[in-house]
């Protein structure tokens, strides 16, 4: 869908529909006052019938019937005004564009949600974002047509004509966080028979090249020089070879910018290895690979956005499989630092690439890092499905940080603890350190084995778990399928630290 910002007044546009809003227990005013009046008060008596309150996501139809140039208009709640923040002006935005979708319309004008609370700039890129994330389908193998894309088109009306370069400044922002989420959500539907590691990495030199990022790929070859042990024995099992995706945003500029990496778990499919799964474990398992594909989509946004910092992407991709190579418990792997881990489970994967991607960070001496991962079940116990990532960090400045970026995006995390504790749970007899703890405090002892690979002082890992398929209740993503969930956590990150 195009998205372009319009000077002029929204009751002249002659699109398919335009969209109007209300806050909940307020009175018609402003943009839809005005329309309100052409209509000779058709929204008014809507209200006063109590069919229409401006509860959040609330949507209603009106048919002018030639009082004003639009064939429909779509009135849509904003909550109370003491609510409005950029996620529920997203939100509003999701649920108008997804009404306009199923009427089948074209064109469609809004005005400006949350204007006069909000910046114009940061409210026409809620708009974008709520807009294109909402729209986002995938039809992926199917033999049949896809479906016709609706609307084509969506103007964002702007009264003043001083404040359109700002609106238009908002929506290329959105458009460019749009794509990298968009390419993530691509990545984790995806069938894991096409979705291997040299696919992800296939797509990441083609968005890089797109993007103008820097990108390298090594192969096997590279990661045994490398001494990357714990990497590659999960990728043993497999005839499927790993990869371990580079990718480099203002590298050119390495040395005058801060240095943020970002680490993405990317295990392309996880049967647990001989710690085998259930088959209803493993059925969502093509999506074990979301944290590479949050920090693939993250970095084609912060390359969109133009971000004033250099900022690394490595996204460490293997298949967890079984055959007569592959690593089985009790064996001891040495990571790239030389910290050898008895091995308890072989479902316990993750972490181990993760292991190796996390010392690799330490040759950028990095300000910080930030690694996610759909880690741990424990993490979806904890917080619950679809609710919250956990967020454990060595730094609060990193953590506080994330909570930020969280409350701008709606990707929302909770921040846990690195006990101590944790580490007599993974004292093995036999190495420095085992891959697992055990079931109970499973979250927080995966953390304290990450930590393990972590020689720089600001660090902080996020276990988005639960986050990564089939997130109801928010408009604008998929209630069935990948979310792209933190792609947009990362990059407001990058920006939050840009902007420092």
């Amino acid at each position: 869908m195009n998205i372009q910002a319009v000077h002029g007044a929204i009751q002249t546009s002659a699109s398919g529909a335009i969209i109007v809003n209300l806050f909940e227990g307020q009175a018609v005013s402003g943009a839809t006052k005005t329309v309100d009046e052409a209509l000779g008060g058709a929204i008014s008596d809507l209200i006063a019938a109590g069919d229409f309150t401006g509860k959040a996501g609330q949507t209603g139809v009106l048919y002018p019937r030639g009082a004003i140039a639009a064939q429909r208009v779509i009135l849509v709640g904003l909550g109370t005004p003491d609510s409005l923040s950029l996620d529920s002006v997203r939100r509003a935005a999701a649920v108008a564009i997804k009404k306009a979708q199923e009427l089948q319309v074209r064109q469609v004008a809004t005005v400006l949600h949350g204007a006069g609370g909000l910046a114009i700039r940061d409210a026409a890129q809620a708009i974008a974002e709520g807009s294109l994330l909402a729209l986002y389908t995938y039809h992926g193998q199917k033999t049949s047509d896809a479906p016709e894309n609706l609307p084509e088109s969506l103007a964002v009306i702007v009264p003043d004509k001083g404040d359109l370069p700002a609106a238009e400044a908002g929506i290329r922002d959105g458009d460019a966080i749009a794509d990298g989420v968009i390419l993530a959500r691509d990545l984790g539907n995806l069938p894991p028979n096409i979705c291997t590691p040299e696919y992800m990495a296939q797509t990441a030199r083609t968005m890089a090249q797109a993007a103008g990022l820097k990108c390298d790929v090594l192969e096997k070859a590279q990661m045994e020089a490398l001494k990357m042990g714990a990497h590659l024995a999960v990728a043993q099992g497999s005839d499927t070879p790993p990869r371990f995706i580079i990718l480099e945003h203002n590298a050119e500029r390495a040395s005058e910018l801060p240095t943020l990496v970002l680490v993405g778990k990317g295990v392309t499919f996880d049967t647990g290895g001989y710690s085998l799964k259930t088959g209803e474990g493993m059925a969502t398992m093509k999506n074990d690979m979301s944290g590479a594909a949050a920090v693939i989509g993250a970095m084609r946004a912060i390359a969109g956005l133009g971000v004033p910092l250099h900022v690394v992407g490595l996204a460490p991709a293997a298949d967890n499989m079984i055959n007569g190579h592959a690593y089985r418990p009790q064996e001891v792997i040495t990571a790239s630092n030389g910290v050898t881990i008895e091995i308890i489970s072989t479902d316990a994967e993750g972490r181990m690439l993760l292991a190796d991607a996390l010392v690799y960070a330490g040759r950028y001496q990095p300000d910080a890092v930030v690694d996610i991962a759909t880690l741990t079940g424990s993490c979806v116990v904890a917080l619950g499905s679809g609710v919250a990532a956990g967020v454990f960090s060595t730094a609060d400045t990193l953590r506080d940080n994330l909570l930020a970026a969280a409350d701008i995006t709606g990707e929302k995390v909770w921040p846990l603890p690195l006990f101590p504790d944790y580490e007599k749970a993974i004292e093995s007899q036999t190495a420095d350190i085992k891959n697992s703890g055990g079931r109970t405090g499973g979250v927080g002892t995966s953390a304290v084995f990450l930590q393990h690979f972590v020689d720089y002082p600001v660090w902080a890992h996020v276990d988005m778990a639960g986050m990564a398929i089939d997130v109801p209740e928010i408009p604008y993503v998929p209630a069935k399928g990948s979310s792209g969930y933190g792609v947009r956590l990362l990059t407001a990150l990058a920006q939050q630290m840009a902007a420092k």
